[in-house]
C-alpha cells in the first residue's frame, strides 16, 4: 500500500516516494514532504539542468549547486534557469 504525504510543491495529498531517495537532513525533508508526481518532475528538470551545464556529479560545486537548485524547485517554487526552456503555462 502506497503512503500519502501533502506535497509542498503540488499543494495537495499525493502519493509519497517509496523510500528516501536522497541523503540527509534534505533527503528526509523530501521523503516526507514531497509525492512523487513532483518528484518525478524535479528528476526531468535535474536531467536537463546537468546536461545544459555539463555538470559533472563527481565535482562536490556541481552537485552542491543542483541541490541548491532542486530545494529551491521542490519547497520554494523557482524554476531552475535551463536556457531555451520555456515551463508550460498553465
Amino acid at each position: 500500500m502506497s503512503r500519502t504525504v501533502f506535497c509542498q510543491h503540488l499543494n495537495k495529498d499525493l502519493e509519497g516516494l517509496a523510500f528516501q531517495l536522497y541523503p540527509g537532513e534534505v533527503g528526509k525533508r523530501i521523503f516526507d514532504n514531497i509525492s512523487k508526481e513532483a518528484w518525478t518532475m524535479w528528476q526531468k528538470k535535474q536531467t536537463m539542468l546537468i546536461n545544459e551545464k555539463k555538470m559533472n556529479m563527481m565535482n562536490p560545486d556541481d552537485r552542491a549547486f543542483l541541490e541548491q537548485a532542486m530545494v529551491g524547485y521542490l519547497f520554494e517554487g523557482k524554476e531552475p534557469e535551463i536556457e531555451g526552456y520555456v515551463p508550460p503555462s498553465e
